[in-house]
């Protein structure tokens, strides 16, 4: 097995392995993981192996997190169906980390590419890690003393803006009210603080005046997806991506329509952040 870093920031390549190998072997899974964690985010290409394969490789990193808004592919439980379409663009197009409308969002998600455009598509990730510890010391105790919010209705306006929204999508509004999270979190596994807020389901810091909070918060948006705290990875067919969601956020760059993309995706249940 080989790897190779990707940027500065975060991320890695690993090569001369497949998914099948590493579901096989738990001393070769545990290397994996400890990359995962290490790097926050890794590549690897031609994994050209079937959902089932996949879906057994992504229960290695924990119990599986499902989610409301998304159909899974037939024959599996847990593997999720992520597809744009020119009949349906996908319409998540801001930095985000998965889920954390929750009450214990994602610790690890994957993505395995299935239908990759000719050209575009690719997807950015940023250390929020790395975001943190170019902070000030003076800006790193300001933010740790904040609570923030999060709320799934912010992350799918669009979705609840369409004709019938609003009634597909009840169970999980009534699932997931606005949640309240630290801005700034402390890894479980390492101990390193990163930045916990994301233009997709933050809504707006508690201890802040309303002009307050806006002003802060896009200050910390733009901060965090500063050219030297991200990566990009243009995709492949079968190459699949897993990231730390709990120190990292990403952005699908959608450039690609009216071109077919679709991705299988997998969450791995994580804890509370504190």
């Amino acid at each position: 097995m080989k790897v190779r870093k990707a940027a500065g920031a975060l991320g890695a390549y690993v090569s001369d392995v497949d998914l099948f190998d590493i579901v096989s072997s738990n001393n070769l899974f545990g290397e994996i993981r400890a990359l995962a964690v290490e790097h926050e985010v890794l590549f690897f290409r031609d994994q050209e192996v079937e959902p089932a394969v996949y879906q057994d490789f992504a229960r290695s990193f924990g119990d599986v997190l499902g989610h409301p808004a998304y159909a899974i592919v037939p024959g599996t439980s847990d593997v999720q169906v992520l597809e744009s379409t020119p009949e349906n663009p996908s319409k998540i197009e801001v930095w985000h980390s998965d889920m954390t409308f929750g009450n214990e969002p994602p610790s690890f998600t994957l993505l395995h590419g299935q239908i990759i455009p000719e050209f575009g598509g690719d997807t950015m990730w940023a250390s929020a890690t790395s975001a943190y510890e170019n902070l000030s010391p003076q800006l790193q105790t300001f933010f740790s003393s904040l609570t923030a919010v999060h709320d799934f209705r912010h992350g799918f306006k669009e979705s609840l803006a369409e004709s019938g929204g609003r009634e597909r999508l009840a169970d999980a509004i009534a699932a997931n009210p606005p949640v309240e999270h630290p801005v700034v979190r402390t890894h479980p596994e390492t101990g390193k603080k990163s930045l916990y807020v994301n233009a997709l389901f933050t809504t707006h810091i508690k201890e802040l005046e309303k002009l307050e909070s806006e002003q802060m918060l896009q200050f910390l948006y733009q901060h965090i997806v500063s050219e030297e705290h991200t990566v990009r990875l243009s995709w492949e067919p079968y190459t699949v991506a897993i990231w730390d969601n709990r120190s990292t956020q990403h952005k699908p760059v959608n450039d690609f329509f009216p071109q077919h993309r679709k991705m299988h995706r997998v969450t791995i249940c994580g804890d509370r952040p504190a």
